[in-house]
């Protein structure tokens, strides 16, 4: 059974995106691992090249940043990765997303047991969000996501890449073909909320950019007057009390907690958050 993964990134430097730690986080259970690199100025390209496993496979392609709507850019670029995937799974693997070394085996064993099955289009996995560090986590944000496709031509990544649809009638797998897929029984670990507050907010002019163009929403447009993102609800996030993967740990060390001895349980805030989105624990 091979398995291939892909991912795309651009100006991984920049942003801070911990692009290294998600490859190397795949590496060990695929056979090829397709990186699409957009156009950067910051060495990205470099980066990953300095990684040096056989297993990757580089597409250097040109995003066009004429593409503001929707986020569009993102899928097509995601798609254009996939395209060169060879394996009879694809694993996902967004530039912010990393896998546990204590999943592997699960992994593994769940593409096992759903190849032989065709109706199987897609493997779910679990979401641990983190926002502001990397003791916090977001409750509120999706639960679960497609990362794992059934690599034979009938998926593709779809609206800004945060989900795959059948190409046969453009709809989500994850909301009209529930059927069609199964939990791997793993957790991906998100850091994208992860950053320091000026960087976070670059990031967010670039992709606010390529879903509204030059018309932001009133919320967005607020948030992008200020000088840095302000972690507005990092006092009611909840406390995380498991272990970073293995290829995380240099990063986890170097990032200082944003409020030491936070305690949501003590902030009005929280049970008016639960008030209105119901509790997440």
């Amino acid at each position: 059974m091979k398995i291939s993964a892909f991912s795309i990134c651009r100006n991984a430097v920049k942003f801070d995106y911990p692009i290294v730690e998600v490859i190397k986080s795949g590496l060990p259970l695929v056979d090829e691992f397709v990186v699409n690199v957009g156009q950067s100025d910051d060495g990205t390209l470099e980066l990953i090249r300095s990684i040096g496993s056989e297993k990757i496979r580089i597409v250097e392609s040109f995003w066009d940043d004429n593409l503001k709507k929707d986020g569009l850019l993102f899928s097509i670029e995601t798609n254009k990765a996939l395209a060169r995937c060879t394996g009879a799974w694809a694993l996902y693997l967004q530039a912010d997303e990393v896998l546990h070394e204590f999943d592997y085996e699960t992994i593994g064993r769940s593409m096992r047991d759903h190849l032989s099955n065709p109706a199987v289009l897609g493997l779910t996995f679990r979401y641990l969000h983190f926002y502001g560090d990397y003791w916090s986590l977001n409750p509120w944000f999706y639960h679960r996501a497609v990362r794992i496709i059934r690599n034979d031509g009938q998926v593709e990544s779809f609206g800004d890449a945060v989900g795959f649809c059948l190409k046969a009638d453009q709809a989500y797998l994850q909301s009209e073909h529930k059927d069609r897929l199964r939990a791997s029984g793993a957790t991906m670990y998100h850091y994208g909320w992860v950053k320091q507050p000026k960087v976070l907010l670059d990031k967010f002019r670039y992709q606010i950019a390529r879903h509204q163009g030059d018309q932001p929403g009133a919320e967005q447009a607020a948030m992008l007057a200020r000088e840095a993102y302000e972690f507005d609800e990092y006092d009611i996030m909840k406390n995380f009390t498991g272990t970073h993967p293995a290829v995380m740990r240099d990063r986890v060390a170097r990032f200082p907690k944003l409020k030491p001895g936070r305690n949501r349980w003590l902030e009005p805030a929280f049970y008016r958050a639960v008030m209105k989105r119901g509790f997440r624990g």
